[in-house]
C-alpha cells in the first residue's frame, strides 16, 4: 500500500492513453464491467473530448502516475431522469485497494451533489466485494438485482443495483 496521497484533478486529453489501460485492465479481469472489446487510446480520447460539464470524468494521481479514473454518466435521455446519474470507477490494478477509489468516489459524490443531481446510481457485479463494501460504506443501498443482464466470457451474469439520494 502506498502512503502518497491521492491528487484528483479533471482528466485531461493526455490522459487518455492512462485511462485507457485501466479500463482494459477492468475488462481483462472481468470483474467492473460488462465491457469485453478492449479500448484503444484513440477511442478514449475522443470519449474524453466529447463529454459535457454534466458529465465529468476525473483522474486520481499517486505521486505523478494516474492509477485510476472515475466519471459521472447519463442515466437515461428522458428529461424526466436528467437529475441520476450513473457514475464509473476504474482503478489500476497496482493501486487497488490502496483508498483510490474512495477518493475518487468521494470526489465523483461531490461533484454530482455541486452539478445538482438528486441521485447516483449504479450497477455491480455482486462478487466485486470490495467495490459493493466501498459503495455501501458511502451510503449507497442496494436496491435491486438484474438477473442475467449481460453474457460475460459465455455465461449470463447478475447485476446488483444501488442508489444514493444526494
Amino acid at each position: 500500500m502506498s502512503t502518497a496521497s491521492v491528487v484528483i484533478r479533471p482528466a485531461r486529453s493526455d490522459d487518455a492513453q492512462a485511462i485507457c489501460d485501466i479500463y482494459n485492465e477492468g475488462i481483462e479481469d472481468g470483474d467492473a464491467t460488462l465491457e469485453t472489446r478492449l479500448r484503444t487510446s484513440d477511442e478514449q480520447r475522443a470519449w474524453l473530448e466529447s463529454r459535457s460539464e454534466g458529465h465529468p470524468v476525473v483522474v486520481a494521481e499517486r505521486a505523478g502516475p494516474v492509477v485510476g479514473w472515475g466519471s459521472l454518466n447519463r442515466f437515461n435521455p428522458r428529461p424526466a431522469y436528467d437529475h441520476v446519474t450513473e457514475f464509473s470507477v476504474y482503478v489500476a490494478r497496482s493501486s487497488r485497494g490502496t483508498g483510490v477509489g474512495r477518493s475518487l468516489l468521494e470526489n465523483l459524490v461531490e461533484s454530482a451533489r455541486v452539478i445538482g443531481y438528486h441521485k447516483m446510481v449504479l450497477a455491480a457485479f455482486d462478487w466485486n466485494t470490495a467495490g459493493v463494501a466501498l459503495y455501501k460504506r458511502m451510503g449507497f443501498r442496494q436496491v435491486g438485482i438484474y438477473r442475467e443482464q449481460g453474457l460475460l466470457n459465455g455465461r449470463w451474469v447478475d447485476t446488483v443495483i444501488m442508489e444514493k439520494l444526494l
